[in-house]
């Protein structure tokens, strides 16, 4: 009984409030959250549409992936010791599988560099040579800080265009088609084994929505990539060298 006097007597103050000029700035404020909130959710679902449309027909497994030129492997985290951890190594292991068996002549490894205590290029290109790939074939890229960064300067700094793009299969469609609309004509393979880490990968799968947005402004936005600079040729050199 108290406590429904209690419930009771809130809400009839929650009313006078709403009701009087007091209450103005609360019913903007919830007119205004309801807003933002539906403009989040449209932009969301226009940016997923955008962004499955883009990939639609150009993600394979490896076995059935077609060949190209190269294989883009979008970085994610080093271990503290230096490895990669289990996404980046399942990444590197498709790579690896496709320059196995011929689908690609070269392997760009595009990651975080920031910093000289934290380097994900190394890393990958380290994993990868330790399992049989040869040195010359594995370019680094150093400013890889996110997807839209990695395909433009494959595009404008390393001259890639054509490419296999490797990455996890939640991420797969955003990475074929943000390179699309960069210059690169990208298919894609994604890994699917990181899904037994399963919390991580649901976390990483959620993040998809506000990161399908940030690529679709950044495409339209026309950003360059956080650092630019001159041409590189290292991929040319490892196509010329097979």
């Amino acid at each position: 009984m108290i406590v429904m006097s209690i419930r009771t007597a809130v809400l009839a103050r929650v009313r006078r409030v709403w009701k009087n000029g007091r209450g103005r700035w609360l019913r903007r404020a919830v007119l205004a959250g309801v807003l933002g909130a539906l403009l989040l959710v449209g932009a969301s679902w226009a940016s997923v549409s955008w962004i499955r449309s883009g990939a639609e027909g150009r993600m394979f497994t490896a076995q059935g992936a077609p060949e190209t030129p190269v294989a883009l492997v979008l970085g994610t985290r080093v271990q503290p010791d230096g490895t990669p951890a289990p996404f980046l190594s399942a990444r590197l292991e498709i790579a690896r599988e496709l320059y196995a068996a011929g689908k690609v002549q070269a392997i760009l490894v595009s990651g975080d560099n920031m910093n000289a205590d934290y380097n994900e290029p190394e890393a990958m290109q380290r994993w990868l040579v330790e399992r049989g790939v040869p040195a010359d074939k594995v370019v680094l890229d150093h400013a890889g800080f996110d997807t839209y960064d990695s395909c433009a300067r494959a595009k404008r700094i390393f001259g890639v265009d054509r490419a296999t793009v490797v990455t996890q299969q939640f991420h797969l469609a955003r990475a074929v088609t943000v390179c699309r609309h960069l210059g690169v004509d990208a298919v894609g393979v994604g890994d699917e084994t990181a899904r037994e880490y399963g919390r991580a990968w649901q976390v990483a799968a959620t993040r998809e929505y506000g990161a399908s947005v940030k690529a679709a402004l950044d495409v339209f936005s026309g950003r360059d990539p956080v650092h630019l600079g001159r041409r590189e040729t290292g991929v040319d050199e490892a196509l010329r060298n097979g």
